[in-house]
């Protein structure tokens, strides 16, 4: 079915060297031989009447000039996407699903490490859910007597330049979960995870609140782009 797609356009695969076609290279090679404008080609699998789909597919890892253009289309829109010309809405739909795809298969891999007593292991997890996010969101991770992960939970979704924590809700959430241990954890949109001066104030005001009632904060982790900072490993907890 892929060769008769292609075989419908003007400008097919087969006009390239078979050696240099993504689907027989894929083939005869594997998957790792595969340029990430072929591996893209090959989900995208049918060009134009005036374009290749392996041209397509460079289309859309340069539409952002980025110098990591495969996170770059992770962030693009399914209208951005369609903008392009030759990207339909299935062609971003089956984009999109792959970026999806591989951010779940990141975040099973990560989990499998997690840790609540290593800040690492958790910014880990968190950080493809966190780090292109354009508001600072913040979670609450909950956690039982032995360190043991019992739930998460978005508590608050701020601006760009702020979110809005509530005690309240943080322990609320906290009691229905029985948990005895929190962290939490939230991005800063600007990719510099450098915590503010209402960060440690609000993070100290919840470390005192929870010790009133028997609920420890464990960490609070800040997010940036490929980095993150641990309060407790500052020595703010």
């Amino acid at each position: 079915m892929y060769k008769h797609l292609e075989e419908s356009t003007s400008l097919t695969m087969k006009q390239m060297p078979k050696s240099e076609q993504p689907y027989e290279k894929f083939l005869e090679s594997g998957a790792e031989s595969l340029s990430d404008a072929e591996l893209l080609a090959i989900i995208i699998r049918t060009g134009t009447k005036n374009e290749r789909s392996i041209d397509l597919a460079r289309k859309v890892l340069n539409i952002s000039n980025s110098q990591d253009n495969l996170l770059a289309v992770t962030k693009l829109s399914l209208k951005e996407l369609q903008r392009i010309k030759g990207i339909g809405q299935v062609k971003a739909v089956q984009i999109k699903c792959i970026a999806e795809l591989s951010r779940r298969i990141s975040k099973t891999n990560a989990k499998s490490k997690l840790c609540m007593n290593n800040p690492h292991t958790i910014a880990d997890y968190y950080m493809e859910d966190l780090r292109f996010v354009n508001q600072e969101v913040t979670l609450l991770i909950m956690v039982d007597t032995k360190n043991q992960f019992l739930n998460d939970k978005v508590i608050s979704k701020g601006t760009v330049n702020s979110s809005l924590i509530s005690p309240r809700e943080i322990f609320l959430e906290s009691l229905n979960n029985q948990a005895v241990h929190i962290i939490l954890i939230h991005n800063h949109p600007s990719g510099d995870p450098t915590p503010s001066k209402e960060d440690v104030l609000a993070t100290r005001r919840i470390k005192e609140a929870g010790e009133l009632i028997g609920i420890m904060l464990l960490d609070h982790i800040i997010i940036g782009d490929r980095k993150f900072v641990s309060l407790k490993e500052l020595g703010i907890l």
